[in-house]
């Protein structure tokens, strides 16, 4: 009886562990690191040094999310999939979003319900304020204020 209920305990235990390594791994991967560039014409390169090739430029404030870190740089991902290398000192932590559809309204409260003020066209870029669900406050450079859009941030 004795062995039997220490089989249990340790199943129970093994079981917690790889519940928790699992939560850990899923909280990591829900916690993507992102960035974005501090000012415009910053170079992205195809490997960690300044003499790799430059696979594209991009502009102040463009958004980028950090897959990994060699030194002083960073490997990015853009907001369609690319991948390259930027330095590190060119990349600041401030909040923006990039509009990923061909079209997307931007209304004067956080719901679909409130009015349209503008529109934005894929690929524009807004600094992002208060969250309110998936909800987001956007200001873009020209004075444009949402004050909200419905953004998934992947």
């Amino acid at each position: 009886m004795m062995k039997k209920q220490q089989t249990s305990q340790k199943r129970l235990w093994a079981g917690l562990g790889i519940s928790l390594l699992a939560f850990c791994f899923a909280a990591q991967a829900a916690a993507a690191e992102y960035g974005s560039a501090t000012k415009d014409g910053v170079n992205i390169r195809s490997a960690p040094d300044d003499k790799a090739e430059v696979n594209w430029e991009v502009f102040k404030d463009f958004r980028l999310k950090i897959l990994q870190r060699k030194g002083q740089w960073a490997q990015i991902e853009d907001f369609e999939g690319d991948t390259g290398w930027i330095f590190g000192q060119l990349l600041s932590d401030k909040k923006t979003v990039i509009i990923k559809a061909k079209k997307a309204n931007i209304r004067v409260g956080p719901g679909e319900n409130f009015e349209i003020s503008a529109s934005a066209l894929y690929g524009v870029v807004f600094t992002a304020g208060k969250t309110e669900g998936d909800w987001v406050q956007i200001t873009h450079a020209d004075g444009t204020k949402g004050p909200a859009a419905r953004c998934r941030f992947s």
